[in-house]
């Protein structure tokens, strides 16, 4: 007597997601990194280090060998080497922490507090039809204001944007506080030294035979590698901290055209997914991309944005977080929204279907 079979067989101990052929495509580990990879990491350490040797003979032939000031020597080592050491504890946090990580249904189920039945239980039917909370290509989970990144492969949590000059790495919600503290601390490096090698290259061209030949040249040098490096960092550093004060990302305002995320299909209403760009006219590209400058949705005030980014509650929290550094407040998933957000959104959906008619 034959046995019928079931109609429907489970196997426990096989991964379900691994079952389909489909999923196994996207489902790669991040790349490997190369020696190349590193390269430009090792060029800005070369860069950081390559004005020290200058900066202690212009300490030493100077301000101690010619003005016998003990004082200014000890103070000038002190502050260049405190944010020299700084510079690079944020730089080491930068490379060796996880910008955020993003955690996949597959990860769920090799859980064991999270049994098989549960997982075939989870609500995430809803999300295949939601961009901004299913990434296709990691076929995950993708939690608020994270983005996959095509060249690491993977999602990151809150990602700003990735640096090739932090070793081929992403910069996202747990490595964006130290990444802004490393520039903060290289362009105030940049700035000290070179104010006190421009003073000394001006006390050699007044006092021509109080000092030696070769330390003007090293004041000179000094100062024109500071100031460069002022410029463009500081350039680099000041446009992070407008973000930080709109609460925004690299990613977030450069790309005007998120927004369509945000708001329902404009062709098709009952269309869970979001208006494609390519369909959009002339005049409502014109129109989202004004609206991208005033439309703010996660900016709170600039205090408790910064308090957001760098992690502090207490009033006098950001005083340990500039000298130390930190991390992001909260779990990288959920974020609160600026109170006129949604109705900026719905003048914005109106303007969009206005302008749609006037053609």
């Amino acid at each position: 007597m034959e046995t019928a079979s079931p109609l429907v067989q489970l196997s426990i101990g096989e991964n379900p997601w691994h079952s389909n052929p489909s999923f196994e495509e996207d489902d790669e580990d991040s790349p490997p990194k190369r020696w190349f990879h590193y390269f430009p990491v090792c060029v800005m350490v070369l860069m950081l280090l390559a004005p020290h040797p200058s900066w202690l003979i212009i300490l030493i032939h100077h301000h101690l060998l010619t003005l016998r000031s003990y004082g200014w020597f000890a103070t000038h080592l002190l502050i260049s080497y405190t944010l020299m050491f700084l510079a690079c504890t944020s730089l080491i946090v930068c490379l060796a922490r996880d910008p955020g990580p993003v955690t996949s249904p597959k990860d769920a189920l090799d859980d064991e507090e999270t049994s098989f039945a549960e997982a075939l239980m989870a609500p995430v039917a809803d999300d295949f039809n939601s961009p901004e909370k299913w990434c296709k290509k990691c076929w995950a989970a993708k939690p608020e204001r994270s983005h996959h990144c095509s060249i690491c492969r993977r999602c990151v949590l809150k990602m700003d944007h990735h640096c090739q000059w932090m070793a081929n790495k992403c910069i996202g919600h747990r490595t964006y506080p130290a990444f802004i503290h490393f520039l903060t601390c290289v362009v105030l490096m940049a700035m000290y030294m070179s104010a006190v090698a421009i003073s000394g290259f001006y006390y050699a061209i007044t006092n021509p035979m109080n000092i030696d030949e070769t330390t003007p040249l090293h004041e000179l040098g000094v100062s024109f590698g500071g100031l460069v490096i002022t410029a463009v960092v500081g350039a680099f550093l000041g446009y992070h901290l407008y973000l930080i004060s709109i609460n925004r990302t690299t990613l977030e305002d450069l790309s005007p055209f998120l927004l369509l995320r945000l708001i329902p299909n404009l062709t098709n209403p009952h269309d869970p997914l979001p208006t494609p760009e390519h369909r959009l006219n002339y005049n409502q590209r014109r129109v989202i991309k004004r609206a991208h400058r005033q439309i703010q949705l996660y900016n709170v005030g600039w205090r408790k944005n910064w308090g957001q980014v760098f992690g502090w509650e207490r009033r006098r929290g950001w005083v340990y977080r500039l000298l130390l550094g930190g991390a992001g407040k909260g779990d990288g998933r959920s974020f609160p929204r600026n109170r006129r957000a949604d109705e900026m959104l719905a003048k914005l959906v109106d303007e969009l279907h206005n302008v749609d008619k006037d053609l």
